[in-house]
């Protein structure tokens, strides 16, 4: 059974100013940047056929122009039990747009709703054992985060293979913005 999602590439050149931010996190275990992406759609393990169908079903979806992305700070998901640190993505219409047609489609192939509100960001690091009061001060300490824009040309779907998170990631299929 593939484990899909759908999402944006993060192009080398982002990527590679992303990656500058590894290290000096305890507890962190950091993503490599040719697996960086930002998630639109986490679809699970699914069998062939529902595979087979929502691989149809985004082939058919409206065309849309193609998205711009910009990357603007640090943050990090679970409070109080730190588990991931991100780079955030500004919401904009665009994606938001992107997402919630993602959204339709993939309920469309049997699949039931996302619960998680879409939060468009690029995952930097899993974390475990990390302190709040050390994930803080590593993102206090990078506030000098510039603003990386790209423009997004396509959106991809994604397979996982068995691991412990943080990839390798596939691309299965590309579907073109614009």
């Amino acid at each position: 059974m593939p484990r899909l999602f759908t999402g944006l590439e993060i192009p080398a050149h982002i990527g590679q100013e992303l990656s500058s931010y590894r290290g000096g996190l305890p507890g962190a275990r950091w993503i490599d940047p040719e697996n960086y992406h930002i998630t639109l759609r986490f679809i699970g393990n699914v069998d062939h056929s529902v595979a087979r169908e929502v691989f149809s079903l985004l082939g058919e979806g409206r065309r849309r122009e193609p998205v711009t992305v910009t990357i603007d700070g640090l943050a990090s998901f679970g409070g109080e039990r730190p588990r991931a640190v991100f780079a955030r993505a500004v919401p904009t219409n665009g994606l938001a747009e992107l997402q919630s047609e993602q959204e339709r489609i993939v309920r469309r192939a049997g699949l039931p709703p996302e619960k998680r509100k879409f939060l468009p960001h690029v995952t930097l690091a899993r974390l475990r054992d990390s302190s709040p009061i050390d994930v803080a001060s590593y993102i206090a300490t990078r506030g000098q985060f510039p603003k990386l824009t790209f423009t997004a040309r396509r959106f991809v779907l994604y397979s996982a293979r068995d691991s412990v998170g943080g990839g390798p990631y596939l691309v299965e299929a590309a579907y073109p913005l614009g």
